[in-house]
Protein backbone atom coordinates (compact mmCIF):
# COMPACT_ATOMS: atom_id res chain seq x y z
CA UNK A 1 0.00 0.00 0.00
CA UNK A 2 1.31 3.45 -0.98
CA UNK A 3 0.04 6.30 1.20
CA UNK A 4 0.11 9.93 0.08
CA UNK A 5 -0.35 12.62 2.75
CA UNK A 6 -2.13 15.81 1.70
CA UNK A 7 -3.73 18.74 3.49
CA UNK A 8 -7.14 20.12 2.60
CA UNK A 9 -7.41 23.50 0.98
CA UNK A 10 -5.29 25.16 -1.67
CA UNK A 11 -2.51 22.56 -1.69
CA UNK A 12 -5.02 19.73 -2.08
CA UNK A 13 -6.85 21.49 -4.88
CA UNK A 14 -3.66 22.29 -6.78
CA UNK A 15 -2.23 18.79 -6.21
CA UNK A 16 -5.27 17.05 -7.73
CA UNK A 17 -4.27 17.78 -11.37
CA UNK A 18 -0.76 16.46 -10.66
CA UNK A 19 -2.21 13.33 -9.08
CA UNK A 20 -4.47 12.88 -12.08
CA UNK A 21 -1.51 13.21 -14.43
CA UNK A 22 0.18 10.48 -12.37
CA UNK A 23 -2.89 8.29 -12.87
CA UNK A 24 -4.17 8.68 -9.32
CA UNK A 25 -7.66 10.01 -8.58
CA UNK A 26 -9.11 10.11 -5.04
CA UNK A 27 -12.55 8.49 -4.86
CA UNK A 28 -14.76 10.85 -2.85
CA UNK A 29 -18.54 10.92 -2.45
CA UNK A 30 -19.18 14.64 -2.85
CA UNK A 31 -18.28 17.72 -0.82
CA UNK A 32 -19.69 16.19 2.38
CA UNK A 33 -17.19 13.31 2.38
CA UNK A 34 -15.42 13.57 5.74
CA UNK A 35 -13.18 10.50 5.48
CA UNK A 36 -9.57 11.05 6.50
CA UNK A 37 -8.36 7.98 4.60
CA UNK A 38 -9.48 8.26 1.00
CA UNK A 39 -9.20 5.41 -1.53
CA UNK A 40 -8.14 6.13 -5.08
CA UNK A 41 -8.86 4.61 -8.48
CA UNK A 42 -5.62 2.63 -8.18
CA UNK A 43 -5.46 -0.46 -6.02
CA UNK A 44 -2.69 -0.11 -3.49
CA UNK A 45 -2.67 3.71 -3.45
CA UNK A 46 -4.55 5.80 -0.91
CA UNK A 47 -4.61 9.42 0.25
CA UNK A 48 -4.71 10.54 3.88
CA UNK A 49 -5.87 14.04 4.82
CA UNK A 50 -4.00 15.71 7.67
CA UNK A 51 -3.24 19.23 8.87
CA UNK A 52 -0.72 20.99 6.65
CA UNK A 53 1.80 21.31 9.48
CA UNK A 54 1.59 17.56 10.13
CA UNK A 55 2.35 16.35 6.59
CA UNK A 56 6.16 16.34 7.07
CA UNK A 57 5.81 14.39 10.32
CA UNK A 58 3.58 11.71 8.77
CA UNK A 59 6.10 11.24 5.96
CA UNK A 60 9.14 11.41 8.25
CA UNK A 61 7.89 8.58 10.46
CA UNK A 62 6.62 6.40 7.61
CA UNK A 63 2.89 6.76 8.24
CA UNK A 64 2.83 8.11 4.68
CA UNK A 65 5.21 7.23 1.86
CA UNK A 66 4.84 10.54 0.03
CA UNK A 67 3.32 13.92 0.74
CA UNK A 68 3.02 17.47 -0.49
CA UNK A 69 4.08 20.29 1.84
CA UNK A 70 4.91 23.98 1.57
CA UNK A 71 8.51 25.07 1.74
CA UNK A 72 7.62 27.23 4.73
CA UNK A 73 6.59 24.18 6.75
CA UNK A 74 9.56 22.12 5.59
CA UNK A 75 12.00 24.80 6.73
CA UNK A 76 10.22 25.07 10.07
CA UNK A 77 10.18 21.27 10.38
CA UNK A 78 13.86 21.11 9.50
CA UNK A 79 13.46 18.51 6.75
CA UNK A 80 14.69 15.71 9.01
CA UNK A 81 14.17 12.24 7.57
CA UNK A 82 12.72 13.55 4.31
CA UNK A 83 13.72 13.30 0.66
CA UNK A 84 12.56 16.35 -1.31
CA UNK A 85 12.96 15.46 -4.99
CA UNK A 86 10.66 17.99 -6.67
CA UNK A 87 9.52 21.57 -6.26
CA UNK A 88 6.00 21.21 -7.65
CA UNK A 89 5.62 24.95 -8.17
CA UNK A 90 2.09 25.01 -6.72
CA UNK A 91 0.48 27.04 -3.93
CA UNK A 92 2.92 29.87 -4.53
CA UNK A 93 3.05 32.68 -1.99
CA UNK A 94 5.55 34.68 0.06
CA UNK A 95 6.74 34.55 3.65
CA UNK A 96 6.96 38.15 4.80
CA UNK A 97 7.27 40.53 7.70
CA UNK A 98 4.21 42.76 7.93
CA UNK A 99 3.38 45.66 10.23
CA UNK A 100 0.66 48.30 10.68
CA UNK A 101 0.65 50.97 7.96
CA UNK A 102 1.44 53.65 10.54
CA UNK A 103 4.40 51.75 12.04
CA UNK A 104 7.82 53.02 10.91
CA UNK A 105 9.62 49.69 10.64
CA UNK A 106 12.89 51.05 9.14
CA UNK A 107 13.15 53.64 11.91
CA UNK A 108 12.57 50.97 14.55
CA UNK A 109 15.40 48.95 13.05
CA UNK A 110 17.73 51.98 12.97
CA UNK A 111 17.01 52.71 16.63
CA UNK A 112 17.78 49.12 17.55
CA UNK A 113 14.34 48.78 19.09
CA UNK A 114 13.36 45.43 20.55
CA UNK A 115 10.33 44.35 18.52
CA UNK A 116 7.60 41.91 19.42
CA UNK A 117 6.81 39.67 16.46
CA UNK A 118 3.90 37.23 16.28
CA UNK A 119 4.22 34.16 14.07
CA UNK A 120 3.75 30.42 13.82
CA UNK A 121 7.10 30.23 12.00
CA UNK A 122 9.22 30.70 15.10
CA UNK A 123 12.35 28.92 13.85
CA UNK A 124 12.38 30.72 10.51
CA UNK A 125 11.65 34.11 12.08
CA UNK A 126 14.36 33.66 14.71
CA UNK A 127 16.97 32.84 12.07
CA UNK A 128 15.85 35.72 9.84
CA UNK A 129 16.06 38.40 12.51
CA UNK A 130 19.25 36.98 14.02
CA UNK A 131 20.95 37.24 10.63
CA UNK A 132 19.99 40.94 10.55
CA UNK A 133 21.22 41.51 14.10
CA UNK A 134 17.75 42.56 15.22
CA UNK A 135 16.41 42.14 18.74
CA UNK A 136 12.96 40.52 18.73
CA UNK A 137 10.65 38.77 21.16
CA UNK A 138 8.80 36.04 19.26
CA UNK A 139 5.20 35.27 20.19
CA UNK A 140 3.88 32.00 18.80
CA UNK A 141 0.33 32.06 17.44
CA UNK A 142 -1.56 29.53 15.33
CA UNK A 143 -4.07 31.69 13.49
CA UNK A 144 -5.45 35.20 12.84
CA UNK A 145 -1.92 36.57 12.81
CA UNK A 146 -3.15 39.95 11.52
CA UNK A 147 -5.00 40.55 14.78
CA UNK A 148 -1.84 40.64 16.91
CA UNK A 149 -0.63 44.15 15.92
CA UNK A 150 -4.16 45.53 15.93
CA UNK A 151 -4.67 44.79 19.63
CA UNK A 152 -1.13 45.58 20.77
CA UNK A 153 0.09 42.02 21.19
CA UNK A 154 2.90 42.51 18.66
CA UNK A 155 4.62 45.21 16.63
CA UNK A 156 4.83 43.05 13.52
CA UNK A 157 4.04 39.58 12.21
CA UNK A 158 5.77 36.95 10.09
CA UNK A 159 3.25 35.14 7.92
CA UNK A 160 2.41 33.86 4.46
CA UNK A 161 0.96 36.31 1.95
CA UNK A 162 -0.68 35.54 -1.37
CA UNK A 163 -2.53 38.56 -2.76
CA UNK A 164 -2.11 40.71 0.36
CA UNK A 165 -5.84 41.37 0.55
CA UNK A 166 -6.16 40.33 4.19
CA UNK A 167 -3.26 42.59 5.17
CA UNK A 168 -4.78 45.58 3.39
CA UNK A 169 -8.20 44.93 4.91
CA UNK A 170 -6.60 45.15 8.35
CA UNK A 171 -4.41 48.18 7.53
CA UNK A 172 -1.18 46.19 7.52
CA UNK A 173 1.62 46.34 4.97
CA UNK A 174 4.53 44.13 3.91
CA UNK A 175 7.75 45.66 5.23
CA UNK A 176 10.14 42.88 4.30
CA UNK A 177 10.08 39.69 2.22
CA UNK A 178 11.80 36.69 3.77
CA UNK A 179 11.45 34.14 0.97
CA UNK A 180 9.19 32.89 -1.80
CA UNK A 181 7.24 29.73 -0.98
CA UNK A 182 5.86 26.90 -3.08
CA UNK A 183 4.96 23.29 -2.32
CA UNK A 184 7.24 20.29 -2.71
CA UNK A 185 6.87 16.57 -3.09
CA UNK A 186 8.39 14.85 -0.07
CA UNK A 187 9.25 11.17 0.23
CA UNK A 188 10.10 8.84 3.10
CA UNK A 189 13.64 7.52 2.38
CA UNK A 190 12.81 4.03 3.70
CA UNK A 191 9.78 3.83 1.40
CA UNK A 192 12.00 4.83 -1.51
CA UNK A 193 14.13 1.77 -0.79
CA UNK A 194 11.55 -0.83 0.24
CA UNK A 195 8.78 0.22 -2.18
CA UNK A 196 10.98 1.49 -4.98
CA UNK A 197 9.00 -0.14 -7.79
CA UNK A 198 5.83 1.68 -6.69
CA UNK A 199 7.31 4.97 -5.43
CA UNK A 200 9.76 5.87 -8.21
CA UNK A 201 7.13 5.87 -11.01
CA UNK A 202 4.98 8.20 -8.90
CA UNK A 203 7.90 10.57 -8.34
CA UNK A 204 8.66 10.56 -12.06
CA UNK A 205 5.00 11.17 -12.94
CA UNK A 206 4.79 14.08 -10.47
CA UNK A 207 7.97 15.53 -11.93
CA UNK A 208 6.69 15.28 -15.50
CA UNK A 209 3.35 16.86 -14.53
CA UNK A 210 5.05 19.69 -12.63
CA UNK A 211 7.34 20.49 -15.57
CA UNK A 212 4.35 20.52 -17.91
Amino acid sequence: MITIALSKGRIYDETLPLLSAAGVKPVVSGDTDRRLIVPTNRDGVRVILVRAADVPTYVQYGAADLGVAGRDLLIEHGGRGLYQPIDLGIARCRLVVAAPEAFDYPAAIRRGARLRVATKYVKTAREHFAAKGMHVDLIKLYGSMELAPLVGLADAIVDLVDTGGTLRANKLKVVEEIQPVSSRLIVNPASLKTKRAEVVPLIEAFGKAARA
